[in-house]
């Protein structure tokens, strides 16, 4: 496993290499693992970075509180961008999967975001685990660390794309870096939460109503994912539950919770 010296040391020589010294770097910043990590690499290697957090009207107010004192902690400079009405433009009256619709908006505020503010580079917390053929990212015919795309006009640093997941955690944990957790089962079995959005059914119209509804019963049901140390989401409207460990006393706990939002429903 590498430490977070030689880590560091690499993202240093591979910064002047390529002129990073003298950038001006916006990190996606999440509040996640990945991101967090990202954001402490590049303080630590003496780049001139800064974070940029999306939110919406569903997003988790905890982690993003998490992700404000991490950053007021780091001494990096942090910008909040509400993006709840370019989502519900692009998402509602469409099907799900939201989130395809949610890292659009995403992408072009942060192009238009760093354009408008005098930022160089962005950068994101992309692992070797992220790399999906076809992607827009992984086009690129240089380097894949630095991606200067035609389509978004401002180049993308991913410091971490040559780690793998495993790495990546190894590396946050000997730095102490522990988000925030909702305790969701979310969509793979690593820690890879995000946004209760991404419970609505897949073949769902998607609406507002649908998202409160998504929000509302996934708050919920953290609380009892929390106190249990387990991993629970439900979808919406159908009312599945997902859980990593869950025994029978909290699937109950789960099924009472749900009953209430159908009461509600009818």
């Amino acid at each position: 496993m590498p430490s977070i010296r030689e880590v560091t040391r690499e993202i240093e020589a591979f910064s002047r290499t390529n002129g990073l010294y003298k950038k001006k770097i916006l990190v996606l910043f999440s509040g996640g693992k990945d991101s967090s990590l990202v954001l402490y690499l590049l303080k630590k290697a003496g780049l001139d970075v800064s974070a940029l957090t999306f939110f919406h009207r569903w997003s988790w107010r905890e982690t993003l509180n998490w992700a404000m004192g991490f950053t007021k902690k780091l001494g990096v400079e942090h910008f909040l961008v509400d993006v709840t009405d370019g989502l519900l433009r692009e998402a509602a009256g469409r099907k799900g999967p939201v989130c395809i619709n949610c890292k659009k908006v995403m992408l072009w505020n942060a192009k238009w975001f760093a354009l408008n503010n005098g930022f160089d580079v962005l950068a994101k917390g992309d692992n070797a685990n992220d790399k999906i053929i076809g992607a827009l990212l992984d086009q690129c015919k240089t380097d894949i660390r630095l991606c200067g795309l035609p389509k978004i006009g401002v180049p993308f640093f991913r410091p971490l794309i040559k780690y793998t997941a495993e790495e990546v955690e190894a590396l946050a944990e000997e730095v102490g870096i522990k988000p925030h957790r909702m305790y969701e089962h979310a969509r793979r079995r690593q820690w890879r939460e995000g946004c209760p959005l991404q419970y609505i059914d897949r073949e769902e119209i998607v609406t507002p109503e649908l998202m409160e509804l998504a929000y509302r019963v996934n708050y919920e049901v953290s609380k009892i994912a929390r106190k249990r140390k387990v991993r629970v989401s439900v979808r919406v409207p159908s009312f599945e539950v997902m859980c990593w460990g869950c025994d029978s006393e909290t699937l109950r706990e789960v099924e009472f919770v749900i009953g209430r939002f159908k009461e509600d429903k009818r």
